[in-house]
């Protein structure tokens, strides 16, 4: 199996876009804005970004704001770090080394929803 799709919602479709393409400087590689959706590339997997409206479901609403539990895999995590930071992303924490020999710092969207940027171990 391979994975090669993930789903994250938001509440402005057209902030998200923006914030995707040029904070994180994913691929956009399809889009519908007016109905509240885009696709990025993100290396190996797809990022499907779609807009949970204002009367939408409390279920669909709860799903705007979370962690994702998506990681974007860096070389360098402090360069990423202070790239993305440049770019404007809010970081929720700072860099830190994990027991199993990583790095990890979480950076926010506009909608508060959490990714991880990891920097595996070498070797």
């Amino acid at each position: 199996m391979n994975l090669n799709t993930a789903h994250v919602y938001v509440r402005d479709i057209a902030l998200a876009r923006r914030f995707y393409a040029e904070a994180l400087g994913l691929r956009p590689h399809a889009q519908d804005l007016a109905r509240g959706w885009c696709v990025f590339n993100a290396g190996n997997c797809e990022l499907v970004v779609e807009a949970v409206g204002a009367e939408a479901p409390a279920e669909m609403q709860a799903l705007v704001g979370r962690v994702t539990g998506l990681s974007f895999q860096v070389g360098d995590i402090h360069v990423a770090q202070q790239d993305l930071r440049a770019r404007g992303v809010v970081f929720a924490s700072a860099p830190q080394r994990q027991f199993w020999g990583g790095t990890l710092a979480t950076l926010r969207d506009p909608d508060g929803n959490e990714f991880q940027v990891v920097q595996r171990p070498r070797g």
